[in-house]
């Protein structure tokens, strides 16, 4: 690609939508799929928590589901980002795409297995049976995308590209929560009402799904990928991890440390609105009544209100990080990961309170391009889903056991040979220990992490 070419295709980080179709193509197609799939996404995964509590989950089982998606999180980005570097993104993506989709129909074909069987529930393993194929496109695909925004844009502009195609994907999860919003609005907070309203999710869940897939299928152009060598086992993945680059380590150990807090608490959210707040949203408007909306119904509004706020500081947050470095922007998103748990398991009972947090939370978005191009920024051309793969590898191997140990302080646990309880469960010491271990991520990460080079000489 010329120099010309370069600077033509660069995106213009304080216009993403009027630059959005003067973009790679590639990267163009890649921010429609996003927008499909993170719609799905973000519809059904924040509300799974109240879709397995309404099928007769308890607050130990969602956690275990919650570290279930943490092993396959861990478990998928590698062998992802080979096949992607190995194959290349178009076949990649849409097999992954495929597969998501039918995550999502087991999902709605769950409530119809109301079987027990000992101490299993055929619903509930359904919802775990889903989230193996539910979870492809999203981790699965996770070295595909960033190697396509990689081999699409100049060093110095990564945050700049991965600020365009989040964009595009945050956008999706604006207009998910209000689309869940919607549905559950003529719903009560029943638990029949919430499994027929998840159900209405999940079709249009399925929708997206498909177009998302036939459209990265069709349009992508494959003429641009660069193809790594070729998967040769573990000894392959020890190589990778031994090669990490240098600067990735403290990143490495700090953003740990974070998603692990995030992860003790994260799918609990929803349940700390619905049932543990139980703050709803009622309101008087001229012309148009009375407008009551339910717990579940509110908490899709409050999410869009986070991605609006996501959306509003994530460009400029990328143009900042070209004047002062990837660093600062990072740990400024690490830092609202950190305290968020603590305040929200904190808040008063509200509507206006929880809308000011759920706000103040989409500023934790300001950080991920500057994070995605300190992630990827250092690797080789042709390596750059491996070095992403290898990167989460490790990551999310180690947060693993967080949404279960978020589960048994939230719901408590019994000694399995006496049946005596050991502890009664305590939603706001879950939370509390979440944000002191995220405090300590963001410490670490501020006082070792490295800057990349093409940002640090302001190139």
């Amino acid at each position: 690609m010329t120099t010309e070419d370069t600077e033509a295709t660069e995106p213009d980080v304080f216009d993403p939508f009027r630059q959005f179709f003067a973009l790679e193509r590639d990267v163009l197609v890649l921010s429609l799929a996003m927008f499909a799939f993170s719609l799905g996404f973000q519809m059904t995964g924040r509300y799974m928590a109240e879709y397995m509590s309404a099928l007769g989950a308890t607050a130990l089982v969602i956690g275990l589901y919650g570290t279930f998606g943490n092993i396959i999180g861990a478990v998928y980005p590698y062998p992802g980002g080979a096949i992607s570097d190995r194959l290349g993104s178009r076949y990649a993506l849409t097999a992954f795409g495929l597969v998501t989709t039918l995550g999502f129909g087991i999902w709605l074909a769950a409530p119809l297995l109301d079987v027990t069987v000992g101490p299993v529930s055929l619903s509930i393993g359904a919802i775990f049976v889903g989230l193996v194929l539910a979870q492809a496109w999203k981790s699965f695909g996770l070295g595909a995308t960033y190697a396509i925004v990689k081999q699409s844009v100049p060093p110095s502009r990564l945050a700049a590209g991965f600020a365009s195609t989040e964009s595009f994907r945050r956008t999706a999860f604006l207009v998910g929560p209000l689309i869940a919003a919607a549905i559950f609005a003529p719903f009560t907070s029943a638990a029949d009402d919430v499994v027929l309203a998840f159900q209405l999710i999940l079709v249009v869940a399925i929708v997206f799904g498909v177009v998302g897939t036939l459209a990265q299928h069709r349009l992508y152009d494959p003429s641009g990928d660069s193809f790594g060598k070729e998967f040769e086992g573990v000894s392959q993945i020890r190589e990778d991890l031994r090669n990490l680059p240098e600067p990735l380590r403290p990143l490495l150990v700090g953003d740990i440390l974070v998603r692990f807090a995030n992860g003790m608490v994260y799918i609990f959210f929803v349940l700390v609105v619905t049932q543990f707040l139980e703050v709803g949203l009622s309101l008087s408007l001229p012309g148009i009544g009375e407008i009551s909306l339910s717990p579940q119904a509110y908490f899709g509004i409050l999410l869009g209100l986070e991605m609006l706020v996501a959306l509003l500081v994530m460009i400029p947050a990328a143009k900042i990080a070209e004047r002062v470095g990837l660093k600062p922007v990072v740990a400024a998103g690490f830092l609202v990961y950190a305290i968020f748990p603590i305040m929200l398991i904190g808040a008063p009972e509200s509507a206006l309170a929880l809308a000011l947090l759920f706000a103040f939370s989409g500023l934790r978005f300001a950080g991920l391009p500057a994070h995605k191009a300190l992630i990827v920024g250092p690797a080789e051309q042709g390596a750059g889903g491996r070095v992403t793969g290898s990167y989460y590898l490790l990551r999310n191997v180690v947060v693993i056991p967080s949404a279960a140990l978020g589960g048994l302080l939230w719901g408590g646990f019994s000694n399995p040979l006496t049946g005596e309880v050991l502890f009664t469960g305590d939603p706001v010491l879950a939370f509390s220990i979440a944000t002191v271990i995220g405090l300590v991520g963001t410490g670490y990460f501020l006082l070792f992490g490295k800057e990349f080079e093409a940002y640090a000489t302001g190139s």
